[in-house]
């Protein structure tokens, strides 16, 4: 059998294996149930496994059956603090949510490696398998680059790529990527509007915090569309917004939170301060004060362009030209995979993966709680993820 119908013979599997870890999400840094799982399922593959010091990662390293270099192939395991409500039989039991398709990546990740374990033979170097927890905002990927996930061989990865899962936006099955920038920074704006309480009506008496916060919502738009280039765009929304016990009282402060998305180093550096000058002019306006803190989270994610492009021949070769289609501009969603590709060169690559026979333009999208994903996807993702493996070290060896 060839690599494709071996990862199509365990599809079964990975169907389970998938919906095991979906029943039960964890969120975070700490996935003691997730890390079992994996252990568990990787157990008697004959790899050097290791688990993190301050994560509850799992790194586990293949030897090939000859000498050559070292690829990385990542998995995020977390979920996401989202009530879901899909109404799947298979429907987390925990309150949070696979929401972001993590559950898929840990699956197909582990289909590869039992993939790339039955084909050691035609291995010319090492592969790292990473299963990483904390993506969704604890910058996972950072802490197990700093724990020498990158050199888990004895020697640097010359190559790192994940697979990521899309529940809308993209046909089921079909693979995505591109060269340079494939995904935004992500960096949190907060802003917390300080006054003075009192009663709600006598506002005279009091420095209602409320109405400057809710001017700088929406004064902040206006700036981001009046004063960067649409080529080079900054995206910002206000996620959250708290002010106030009661109706009649006016309260001592108000805040609200913001993620901010940029494409490059140049907008990111001056909506950086941009947006902090904004709310504490606003603030000062109205006889206010103002504390804003504009906190960088991930930076960019850039694909090295001739890994992006061997991605993309790769798909092609294995699962014929039609199942790829090439992103004509980057995704406004952010990754702490960006952390391993500021170090070595590699390609994040996108798989469509909506519920089988719905229209993708109108599927519910990531981290909503009634995203569905098509588990029909996992065993070709995890071919994917073994072929990349075995061309790679073949080239380079």
């Amino acid at each position: 059998m060839n690599l494709l119908e071996d990862a199509h013979a365990v599809q079964d599997d990975l169907v389970r294996l998938r919906r095991t870890l979906h029943r039960h999400p964890e969120t975070g840094l700490d996935l003691p149930r997730t890390q079992e799982t994996v252990l568990a399922e990787i157990d008697g593959l004959g790899l050097e496994v290791s688990t993190g010091e301050r994560l509850s990662s799992v790194t586990a390293v293949l030897r090939g059956a000859r000498p050559g270099p070292t690829v990385l192939l990542r998995g995020d395991m977390d979920a996401l603090p989202v009530a879901e409500r899909t109404g799947l039989d298979y429907a987390s039991t925990t309150g949070t949510m696979h929401a972001c398709g993590h559950d898929l990546h840990t699956a197909m990740l582990t289909g590869a490696a039992q993939l790339l374990t039955h084909h050691r033979d035609r291995l010319a170097g090492d592969v790292v398998f990473m299963f990483q927890p904390g993506e969704e905002g604890y910058d996972g990927a950072r802490l197990m680059v700093e724990e020498g996930v990158l050199d888990a061989s004895g020697k640097r990865a010359a190559a790192a790529y994940a697979v990521h899962v899309l529940s809308a936006g993209h046909v089921s099955g079909r693979f995505a990527t591109r060269g340079g920038p494939a995904m935004a920074a992500s960096n949190v704006l907060t802003v917390t509007v300080r006054g003075a309480g009192g009663h709600g009506s006598m506002p005279h008496r009091a420095a209602d915090p409320v109405p400057a916060a809710c001017e700088m919502v929406t004064a902040l738009q206006t700036w981001i569309s009046r004063t960067f280039d649409v080529f080079d765009p900054v995206v910002l929304t206000v996620g959250t917004f708290h002010a106030g016990t009661k109706q009649n009282v006016i309260p001592d402060s108000a805040t609200f939170e913001a993620t901010v998305r940029s494409f490059s180093p140049a907008a990111q550096a001056r909506v950086k301060d941009g947006t902090v000058e904004l709310c504490r002019g606003i603030a000062a306006a109205h006889g206010l004060r103002a504390d804003a803190e504009f906190t960088e989270l991930y930076p960019m994610t850039v694909n090295d362009g001739r890994e992006a492009e061997f991605v993309s021949r790769t798909v092609a070769e294995l699962h014929g030209e039609e199942r790829f289609h090439p992103m004509a501009q980057p995704l406004a969603g952010a990754e702490d995979f960006s952390r391993v590709l500021d170090e070595v060169p590699g390609a994040m690559t996108m798989l469509g993966s909506p519920p089988a026979g719905a229209d993708p333009e109108t599927t519910a999208n990531n981290h909503s709680p009634l995203a569905v994903f098509d588990d029909a996807v996992l065993a070709d993702g995890a071919a994917l993820y073994a072929r990349l493996a075995l061309d790679r070290t073949a080239a380079a060896a």
